[in-house]
């Protein structure tokens, strides 16, 4: 099978070229506009491509591919990754987007990938898909690892129907993963409609969301259109849905499972066109076990599941995203500037309120700055604020045996998953997220070690 390796810097071509030809049969261009007089010449199985080249991007070189050889593989790699980047991407069909320095094993692990995908393929007719247009900025900033994964599967998931269910704290930015979605799907030139169904009275909603016929209640002088109506051919966005009524949630079943909806006080039932991406701060599964929200409406929901951090948890995007705000304040030209103890402060705060609340810090302040945003410009709480101690290890907290007597794997696995318990009060999904494994082996782990029986993962006692 042949790959083709498309970057401008002889030196990156060369290493990933020599990496690859221990499964490949590698050729090399040095500009996209090289690579499409080579396009033709066999089966390029696998491509290669820096999004930075000298003339034409990766992206053209992507949008070329799969329109002339859509069987093609292609990945492509940049020094400067974003969100953006990621979502588009993967929205065009890349098969990944890998950010630099990348190792040599991570290099063989997708080589790997590539071909058992490629072998496994059954042979099918692939005709070429339309390139995306690309949409307008959505707002998502961010550079870490975790971050453009998340954003990568955002820009898998969009052109499909799915339902998608995003989870994460309060002011994480669901509602910009969901026009994300929107905008990079075939219904991206309809009508987005995001609802705040917490923000609802939960007598009202029903008719907010499927509308009224006139006389139907008291106040209904006229029929009104519901918002999965106006939402038709389009996409619905549903924030806080586990704060609705079970009433509300058999009807919005019926919606998701048939189609079809009826206004309040009608007998007829109306077909609507709809993608439904919900969302909740809450954690969902819990409520379905304590039955605040009905499973087979959590099922149907869950098609497809993105979890969106806390900014705490990916801190290397705290000081673009604040960039990105301060560049939004048009009164200022140039944008303010970040003095260096002001990065130290924003970077060390624990944002209880995410980005929304980084964004309010770093609007006021950039407005109120003479240029320079510095300590005394940012709010007192967070100039005062001072990160927790970090807990003594094991060892120091049961007080260190002199021989260094180390405790087996088996038995560090067993304290670190109860201090994780101890610390999420037990709650074994938020612990799986923090451990970064599956629920289940969350489960295994705590039967394995018996901590069920320690009141919340709480560390034995020494």
């Amino acid at each position: 099978m042949h790959a083709l390796v498309i970057d401008d810097e002889p030196q990156v071509r060369g290493f990933v070229s020599l990496v690859l030809s221990e499964d490949w049969e590698v050729s090399e261009a040095e500009s996209a506009e090289r690579a499409f007089e080579m396009l033709g010449e066999r089966e390029w199985a696998l491509v290669v491509c820096d999004v930075m080249l000298g003339g034409e991007d990766g992206f053209s070189v992507l949008r070329r591919f799969r329109e002339e050889s859509p069987s093609s593989q292609v990945v492509l790699i940049t020094g400067a990754g974003s969100a953006s980047g990621a979502i588009d991407a993967t929205a065009l069909g890349a098969f990944d987007y890998l950010l630099k320095p990348f190792t040599v094993d991570e290099l063989k692990a997708l080589s790997r990938t590539v071909k058992e995908r490629i072998e496994a393929q059954v042979s099918r007719d692939n005709d070429a898909e339309p390139a995306l247009a690309a949409p307008a900025e959505t707002g998502l900033v961010g550079r870490s690892r975790s971050f453009l994964e998340i954003m990568k599967q955002v820009g898998r998931v969009a052109p499909t129907d799915l339902t998608v269910l995003l989870a994460g704290e309060s002011g994480t930015g669901k509602e910009l993963v969901a026009r994300a979605l929107h905008q990079r799907s075939r219904r991206g030139g309809n009508s987005f409609v995001a609802v705040n169904c917490g923000a609802i009275p939960a007598e009202l909603i029903e008719s907010e969301l499927f509308g009224h016929v006139r006389g139907s209640f008291t106040g209904a002088e006229r029929d009104r259109r519901g918002l999965f109506e106006e939402a038709d051919k389009g996409t619905i966005f549903l924030d806080e849905v586990t704060e609705t009524a079970p009433t509300f949630q058999v009807k919005l079943l019926r919606v998701l499972q048939e189609g079809e909806m009826r206004r309040v006080g009608e007998n007829r039932t109306r077909k609507v066109d709809v993608r439904v991406i919900a969302a909740s701060n809450r954690d969902v599964e819990q409520d379905v076990q304590s039955g605040r929200f009905r499973k087979d409406l959590y099922y149907r929901l869950n098609a497809v599941k993105i979890y969106l951090p806390p900014l705490r948890e990916r801190r290397e995007d705290i000081i673009p995203l604040a960039a990105y705000f301060a560049g939004r304040v048009r009164l200022l030209s140039p944008a303010a500037a970040f003095s260096p103890e002001v990065i130290r402060l924003l970077e060390q705060y624990a944002w209880p309120g995410n980005i929304r609340e980084l964004e309010n810090v770093v609007v006021r302040a950039a407005a109120l700055c003479q240029g320079a945003i510095r300590p005394e410009d940012l709010p007192e709480h967070i100039r005062d604020y001072r990160p927790p101690a970090a807990e003594p290890p094991p060892e120091a907290a049961a007080g260190a045996v002199a021989d260094e007597t180390w405790p087996s794997l088996a038995e560090a696995e067993g304290l670190y998953v109860s201090r994780v318990l101890a610390h999420t009060g037990g709650n074994k999904q938020a612990a799986a997220r923090i451990l970064n494994i599956d629920r289940k082996r969350v489960d295994r782990i705590v039967k394995r070690h018996e901590l069920a029986a320690r009141k919340g993962g709480r560390p034995p006692a020494s």
